[in-house]
């Protein structure tokens, strides 16, 4: 009987195939037929169990071959032994098989089986028990992707051959789940285990000490998206024997890799997507057998050790996010059997080597975002098996220099760096490219479009961000059109007029934003885009567009141009026979149109965003608009001299994002509202609208924000509030209204949002959510709100998803601020000025410690200053002035930062920064800080919150750009904050996903 070795996928989708297992010739009897009775258990559970009539039109099952007419020891899938004629093997990987397994199967007969696959089939309902009871002396069970779920049973430590074990699937949410006995029994009576593979196998329950009793002669373990959480003990990965093991995508399993004694058989190690932390031990350079290592997406930190010398069969090495900072180890570039290298987001530095010559079979080799400085060298280009370079995000300067010997690379991203001079001619004679992003550089010189016709395969060319690179095009631009160039980004490049190449290639993607064209889009251009679905002219001076360009445009962006006159015949060709049938995302936003928004737009039944704002378009908002299109989720009007009233037919349950706020818009708000149960964000601030509190949008789920602002609301606060209204809200603004009485309690207990920490992290930190085909919207477009926050009146865009405010100010509000109110820890910014608040200043304040603004001037408030203030550490802004506190102001953190005005207009308070001493020289001392207790040792409770107060410093660090109102619109920082801002988006959300 002679053996093989396993196929072992990282990914964890081997299947064990049984012909790779083991010989099946050499089992088969030549002197021995297979038993009678063995023969009738399995043609009984052929004729039993189902197949699927949809799988059998591709595959042929096995059990086709399974007749009374032959042995069984020849049918396909099935072995025996060859003495005794025993069934010893069932394969019935992919048969199509289906339905449930029954507990009294004719399978479970063979009780002299030791191999059992029945892989990637199609079964429903939980792991029969009896099959643990009966088959004991099975060394290998594969039910891979076998369509079982529920709980796996806890027989099966009667298994106490086995071997190999591989429950595993390859989808989300996992179907088989262990509990915490059942796992711990596993580990400790099958003592034989070798390999145990159960990926995306809910072990949620398990506790991970269990594993310390797994067998000593495990040496292969896959746990992957197993959703294992606790310290991983660090002695499993001293197992003498152990060769593979996986325990990717477990987001919240922590540990630390041991500083000695790591099984030096170790072969394949992935900890992706884990929290180990910790840094890497220098005993990592005895892993002589090591061919791939993922630590990507972990905390660990220092430098990455400088151990890579002796790996010599290391083909994969992914350490990206991971926290690392110091040099690149100099021994990583001499990695002969390398293919992969991803050293991606983490704060590594220095310069790459002058000379390499032992990456012969690298194929991938990504440093982007880091600190990597010095030049680019060469010898990158001529690595003879490199497909893909990333280099972005870096610090590297000097000049590309020039390739001597050009290789078969197919990608290249060198943007956002500090690279200058000229592209290298000889950039251009990498024919194999299609891919070539050297965006937001200081590259300059000129382009000439014949340099690009060499590229014969480029797919993707992005020179962005380069304002001192120009493109000149020549007279045989029109023999372009066969070429394979489908996106094309030439954003802020000081281009003038359209490349006419542009308008005979195959091009879907154009991004000319930022630029100097002036004049219309002709219709010889809008002709010539055929293919076209995505057009970004914005930041430009167009003054028209003759034509809708191409038959298949998704987006059209005209966003900051100079187009003026009616939109009718300035910038829409509506009375066209067919409506654009594709269009998604049209953006015309801050240009000099007028006139009415025609109806006839209600017809481009495609809209996913449609952003007038910031014209001068008046009239009413066309009454069709509010249910026109089901697709429709963003609608944009601000800032405009639209008048009448909101239409009242809002059927859309699509509907995302409402902004009619800076018009002249009167009347009541629409009651239909409430049938957008997508709402998120309502901003019809700044308007002559008249109207109670909408109580009745409190039925919205997912209302977050909610602005109201300088209209003229009247009356008060309902006081009845169900416990689920408002759950979701982070930013609300009432001011400016005539809005009287009490401030509800029930208001501040429903408002969840505020209360709770953000517990999602700033990859998925984007207010708005959505599915897979309406995913691009979101990567294209956000729209906009104003709030006023630290005394300035800032634009939130990107950054909307994280800042949580409440303004209040400006009302008729009377009464006592409520003591719920400081359980909105999550609050940034509270401004309840001018108003005809009475009382004291609730103590409870003290416990919003992500507060960095807080204005509670021009009221009626007494007593004393609380000294809970003195826990917002992140206050920036204290305004308390024009009220009737009294006694000492309070000292410490913070509040010894604020000056005079901070206090006017308060006869009874002393000490400083005022003039006026107390009497006791002292005010009251800082009360003592807040604490929690965690698993026997105390966090000070503002630590919960530190990361609140860096992220809100970051939305209002970013949001600076964003200035409105005061200072203008410098667009060069705007356009430079956006790219910062973007760097980061794209690096959580791709970069973390990356791999």
């Amino acid at each position: 009987m002679s053996f093989m070795a396993l196929n072992f996928d990282p990914l964890g989708k081997d299947n064990w195939n049984f012909a790779k297992v083991f010989n099946v010739d050499c089992l088969r009897s030549s002197t021995h037929l297979c038993l009678p009775e063995q023969k009738a258990a399995l043609l009984e559970f052929k004729n039993t169990i189902s197949l699927s009539d949809y799988c059998v039109q591709f595959i042929s099952p096995r059990t086709n071959s399974w007749n009374e007419t032959t042995d069984c020891c020849s049918w396909e899938g099935v072995s025996c032994n060859q003495l005794t004629g025993h069934v010893i093997a069932v394969n019935l990987s992919g048969s199509c098989l289906y339905g449930s397994l029954p507990a009294n199967t004719s399978l479970f007969q063979l009780q002299g089986l030791q191999r059992l696959d029945l892989s990637d089939n199609n079964f429903n309902g939980s792991i029969p028990s009896e099959l643990f009871r009966q088959l004991v002396s099975l060394t290998h069970l594969n039910l891979y992707h076998s369509g079982f779920s529920d709980l796996i049973p806890h027989e099966i430590c009667l298994l106490s051959n086995l071997d190999s074990l591989d429950l595993s699937s390859y989808s989300s949410p996992a179907s088989l789940r262990f509990d915490a006995e059942g796992f711990d029994m596993l580990a400790r009576n099958l003592t034989k285990l070798r390999d145990l593979a159960l990926q995306y196998v809910d072990m949620s329950g398990v506790a991970v000490t269990s594993f310390l009793n797994l067998s000593s002669s495990l040496e292969r373990l896959s746990l992957g998206y197993c959703q294992l959480h606790g310290q991983f003990p660090s002695e499993v990965f001293r197992l003498p024997y152990l060769q593979h093991v996986d325990l990717g995508w477990n987001q919240n399993l922590t540990g630390f890799l041991p500083k000695t004694n790591l099984s030096l058989a170790l072969e394949l190690m992935d900890l992706s997507f884990c929290r180990f932390s910790g840094s890497i031990p220098a005993s990592f350079g005895n892993l002589t057998q090591i061919t791939f290592l993922d630590f990507s997406e972990n905390d660990f930190g220092g430098q990455i050790p400088d151990a890579f010398e002796n790996l010599n069969k290391l083909t994969t090495l992914k350490f990206s996010s991971c926290n690392f900072s110091g040099q690149v180890p100099l021994t990583m570039f001499k990695l002969t059997q390398i293919t992969h290298l991803d050293l991606s987001h983490n704060r590594v530095e220095g310069a790459l080597p002058n000379h390499v010559d032992q990456l012969q079979l690298l194929e991938e080799l990504s440093l982007s975002n880091n600190l990597i400085g010095g030049g680019v060298p060469s010898w990158l280009f001529t690595l003879p098996s490199l497909l893909n370079l990333d280099l972005s995000y870096n610090k590297l300067t000097g000049q590309i220099e020039e390739i001597q010997m050009p290789n078969c690379v197919q990608s290249i991203d060198l943007s956002s760096n500090d690279i200058h001079g000229p592209i290298p001619s000889s950039f251009f004679d990498l024919v194999n490219l299609s891919t070539l992003h050297l965006s937001s550089n200081n590259l300059s010189g000129v382009i000439e479009s014949n340099m690009l016709f060499k590229l014969e395969n480029l797919y993707t060319l992005d020179l962005s961000n380069n304002s001192l690179l120009s493109l000149i095009t020549s007279g045989n631009d029109v023999n372009y059109s066969s070429r394979q160039l489908v996106r094309v980004l030439f954003s802020s490049c000081s281009i003038r007029q359209f490349p006419s190449f542009f308008r005979t290639s195959r091009l879907e993607v154009l991004d000319l934003s930022n630029n100097k064209i002036s004049g219309g889009v002709s219709k010889w251009d809008a002709e010539g885009w055929v293919e076209l679905n995505m057009l970004n002219l914005s930041y430009n001076f167009l003054t028209s567009l003759e034509q809708f360009p191409g038959k298949y445009l998704q987006i059209l962006d005209l966003h900051s141009n100079m187009l003026q006159g009616p939109i009718l015949s300035t910038c829409l060709n509506l009375q066209m026979p067919n409506p654009p049938l594709f269009l998604s995302i049209f953006l015309i936003s801050e240009n000099k149109l007028t006139g009415n928004i025609p109806s006839l737009i209600c017809n481009w039944t495609s809209l996913v965003v449609l952003d007038l704002s910031k014209n001068s378009l008046s009239g009413t908002i066309p009454e069709c608009l509010g249910n026109a299109s089901s697709a429709l989720q963003f609608l944009n009007l601000q800032m405009n001299n639209f008048y009448g009233k909101i239409p009242d037919s809002f059927m859309n349950n699509m509907l995302r994002n409402l902004l009619l706020n800076d018009n002249q818009l009167e009347g009541s708000l629409p009651r239909s509202l409430a049938n957008c149960s997508s709402l998120e964000v309502l901003n019809l601030g700044n308007n002559k609208l008249t109207d109670t509190f909408p109580h009745w949008l409190a039925s919205l789920p997912r209302l977050q924000v909610l602005i109201l602002r300088l209209n003229r609301l009247h009356g008060s606060l309902p006081n009845s509030i169900a416990s689920s209204n408002f759950s979701t809200l982070r930013i609300i603004d009432l001011s400016g209204n005539e809005l009287t009485g009490p401030l509800p309690t029930n208001l501040f207990q429903n408002l969840r949002a505020m209360k709770d920490v953000p517990k999602l992290p700033l990859s998925e930190a984007y207010l708005f959510k959505t599915d897979a085909r309406t995913r691009y919207v979101y990567e294209y477009y956000q729209s906009s709100v104003n709030v006023t926050t630290k005394r300035l009146e800032i634009e939130l865009v990107k950054t909307l998803a994280i800042f949580v405010a409440m303004d209040f100010s400006n009302n008729l509000f009377g009464g006592q601020i409520p003591e719920e109110l400081g359980e909105l820890i999550s609050l940034q910014m509270l401004n309840f000025s001018h108003n005809s608040f009475t009382g004291p200043i609730p103590p409870s304040l003290g416990n919003m410690v992500a507060l960095e603004s807080l204005d509670l001037s021009s009221n009626k408030l007494g007593g004393t200053i609380p000294s809970q203030l003195t826990n917002l550490t992140f206050l920036a802004v204290l305004n308390l002035s024009e009220n009737n506190l009294v006694g000492p102001i309070p000292h410490g953190n913070q509040l010894d930062t604020f000056d005079n005005d901070s206090y006017s207009g308060n006869l009874g308070l002393c000490g400083l920064p005022l003039s006026k001493q107390c009497n006791n020289r002292e005010g009251p001392k800082p009360p003592a800080p807040m604490f929690e207790e965690h698993e026997g040792f105390s966090i000070p409770f503002i630590w919960k919150v530190a990361m609140m107060g860096y992220g809100s410093g970051v939305v209002l660090g970013l949001s600076m750009g964003y200035i409105v109102f005061t200072t203008g619109r410098p667009w060069w920082i705007v356009r430079k904050i956006e790219r910062d801002w973007q760097k980061k988006v794209s690096f959580w959300i791709h970069g973390r996903r990356r791999n």
